[in-house]
């Protein structure tokens, strides 16, 4: 299956060099190129890509705004790639409902299994900003966005099983890694995702993650 991609930059440079890093790759598409998160939402709409790579600084409109729309309109996945590994862009773009999160850092062969990742509908943060991130959680004088009242309440809905696995999200780990931690299928794993997903209302286990993190789980 070819996999059909935005690739949403503001820095020509740059973008020419992550298009031709993508098309590198036989099982991708490039199906089109933005230079503005107006132009990013735009031809997402037009194109229905299966997947926006999205930069977070955009002139017009930024990209964590941008990732909102597409989002919100149920256009594509969106990969966030950005030169930020913590701070108001990480949060800010996994809660607009970003799939993914890779540092402008990461090589060739990253960023080309990232977008096949996210692709397969498995959520993804760079390792390095998941081991911040966790850092980040654990330190109380920090101060990092909070889950409303009511996100709080639906999490003691869930059960013992998928609070473990709401918390496994936390660490970063994929289904595959959930399975062996927890003795499970990977095939019960993806439904215990699914389900807390749809009890927490979020758009994607990466939003799961980032809200096991706020809690402590």
């Amino acid at each position: 299956m070819t996999i059909r991609v935005v690739v949403a930059e503001d820095q020509s440079a740059v973008r020419a060099g992550l298009v031709l890093i993508l098309r590198s790759a036989g099982d991708i598409e490039v199906a089109g190129e933005a230079a503005d998160g107006e132009e990013a939402v735009r031809l997402a709409r037009e194109l229905r890509p299966d997947l926006v790579l999205m930069d977070v600084q955009m002139p017009r409109l930024d990209g964590v705004s941008a990732t909102r729309q597409v989002v919100a309109e149920g256009l594509a996945d969106v990969l966030v790639l950005t030169t930020f590994d913590l701070d108001e862009y990480v949060f800010g773009a996994l809660r607009a409902g970003a799939a993914g999160f890779l540092l402008k850092n990461a090589d060739a062969a990253e960023l080309i299994e990232a977008v096949r990742t996210v692709a397969r509908g498995e959520g993804l943060i760079a390792p390095a900003v998941t081991r911040r991130l966790i850092a980040e959680f654990a330190c109380p004088q920090v101060r990092r966005p909070q889950a409303p009242p009511e996100t709080a309440a639906a999490v003691a809905s869930l059960t013992r099983r998928e609070r473990e696995v709401l918390g496994c999200l936390g660490e970063g780990l994929s289904n595959a890694e959930i399975a062996v931690r927890l003795e499970m299928a990977e095939a019960t794993v993806k439904t215990h995702v699914s389900r807390l997903l749809g009890k927490l209302d979020l758009r994607s286990r990466v939003q799961a993650a980032v809200l096991a993190g706020e809690l402590g789980i």
